[in-house]
């Protein structure tokens, strides 16, 4: 078979499962032909926690949110999300995750509420559940007011906390966020992250979120991995990774570190285009 997808060998080799873990990976890898996109990486993400992923674009964040989300196979290893193995059971980690893309996932020729009843519905929400969490969920995002408004017709930080409201409906155990404030100015950027915290402790959801917004990182974050050409390069809290780089050292300077390599490259043609129209579309 010719293209780019690879032959599918993983094994289960994650040990029984730990009720404490939201998140676990073992060895886990992504191969396209001969590149090796994620490169044997283990995780073990606390439930409840809020985990940052970095890197430079390229660096294998994006394809490893899409291996735990069941967008892709590894190639090897295993992960296990909210209990259920990724391979062996796709339909149950489905049910059990929400996930806000980088690129906008509401469709701006609906209004909010619409928006939100397609995802009750996708979602299995029931009949009688639905009008009560939709309205429960645009009350806690701050989209009452806005809720009949066509989405087109709403600023950046708006259609974040709409899309943050789509992936949360059905209460999921984890939420996937991939660069969920991209092109947001500062004040959507706070609300957004005010809402992703007050969420968290409202659900007791458990969230992996990527972003290459340091200041982001060292707000949400309980803990971080920095990827690098596919491998980890370095986790550890905020302030354990400050510290192994030196006295009063920034998170800037830690990315700076522990993601050189590529990170002078400023990431692959598609990323940047891919980037830069989801900030287009956001601002």
């Amino acid at each position: 078979m010719t293209g780019r997808l690879c032959v599918i060998t993983a094994v289960n080799n994650l040990p029984a499962p730990r009720a404490d873990l939201a998140v676990e990976a073992a060895a886990l890898t992504r191969r396209f032909d001969s590149l090796v996109a994620v490169d044997a990486i283990d995780l073990a993400i606390v439930r409840g926690s809020i985990f940052g992923l970095l890197g430079p674009n390229g660096a294998g964040k994006s394809t490893t949110i899409k291996i735990l989300t069941t967008l892709l196979e590894p190639s090897a290893g295993s992960a296990r999300v909210a209990g259920f193995d990724v391979r062996r059971e796709p339909k149950q980690v489905r049910r059990s995750i929400g996930y806000v893309p980088q690129l906008l996932s509401a469709d701006g020729t609906l209004t909010g509420y619409e928006n939100l009843m397609l995802s009750a519905k996708l979602y299995g929400i029931s009949r009688g559940e639905r009008a009560e969490r939709i309205d429960d969920a645009l009350g806690f995002m701050g989209l009452l007011n806005s809720a009949r408004a066509v989405v087109r017709t709403y600023s950046g930080g708006m259609v974040r906390r709409l899309e943050l409201a789509q992936a949360m409906l059905h209460r999921p155990a984890v939420l996937f966020l991939d660069e969920p404030t991209i092109g947001l100015d500062p004040v959507a950027r706070h609300s957004v992250w005010e809402r992703l915290l007050e969420s968290r402790a409202r659900y007791d959801m458990t969230v992996l979120i990527t972003t290459h917004d340091m200041e982001e990182a060292g707000e949400l974050c309980d803990r971080l991995a920095i990827m690098q050409a596919g491998r980890v390069a370095a986790e550890g809290s905020p302030d354990e990774l400050k510290h192994q780089v030196g006295p009063n050292a920034s998170l800037d300077e830690v990315f700076a570190h522990f993601g050189a390599g590529t990170i002078d490259e400023g990431g692959r043609y598609r990323d940047v285009r891919s980037a830069r129209r989801t900030a287009s579309r956001l601002g």
